[in-house]
């Protein structure tokens, strides 16, 4: 197989934030525990993984309290370009769009999504500046406990709704699609954020999801 290059396009779960036990909470996995780099493990040796994990990151929306930054829309053609060619972009959003300050409905949260899914489907940034082909992942269902629990009030049930929504987005543009309900829960400490054994399993069925895309 030719050498691939994968952008895992995400926020805190994809850097590698560790449950929060405070709003000033920066802690960050090892870079070996990592789902990105567990994937990139079992992958060949010569395929590139580039993590691209942006704590707070949201699909389209401009954050009015960390800023405009966050908004996933804003970089996602930049980092395209900067990393091109990119043979597959795994998308892992939505989460963040669940904060209370939003007042999002999963269905908007998907229509969000879907939106990158499109942007990325139209650009160049891929092999002989075709378009990268595209694996969304539904996020993590989060719960509304521990240092971020008045930040994500009423997103529990919001984000046990949107892995559907999201599946429906990637059959519509016929996508990969991955929910990650099916094999990890997040961490008690803060109802948001993934241990180490959870990275360790996003990781292993990633690089199952990728190397079943390109078989």
């Amino acid at each position: 197989m030719p050498p691939r290059t994968i952008l895992c396009f995400g926020d805190s779960n994809t850097h590698g934030t560790v449950a929060m036990t405070s709003a000033t909470d920066r802690r960050r996995h090892d870079k070996a525990d990592r789902w990105p780099n567990i994937m990139a493990s079992a992958l060949p040796v010569d395929w590139e993984v580039i993590a691209e994990g942006h704590p707070g990151r949201t699909a389209v929306w401009d954050d009015p309290i960390e800023g405009m930054h966050k908004n996933g829309a804003r970089t996602l053609h930049a980092i395209l370009e900067s990393h091109r060619p990119i043979d597959l972009v795994i998308l892992m959003l939505g989460t963040n769009d669940l904060k209370a300050r939003f007042g999002l409905t999963a269905y908007d949260i998907a229509l969000g999504v879907q939106r990158l899914v499109a942007e990325i489907l139209r650009c160049d940034s891929g092999p002989n500046a075709t378009a990268p082909k595209v694996l969304l992942a539904a996020p993590v269902a989060v719960q509304e406990v521990g240092a971020l629990q008045h930040v994500f009030a009423g997103a529990a049930p919001k984000s046990r709704a949107l892995p559907d929504l999201l599946r429906d987005v990637a059959d519509r543009h016929q996508s990969g699609f991955v929910d990650l309900n099916t094999v990890v829960h997040v961490d008690p400490v803060d109802g948001i954020h993934l241990d180490i054994g959870a990275h360790a399993a996003i990781g292993g069925a990633m690089a199952v999801a990728v190397a079943d895309h390109f078989n």
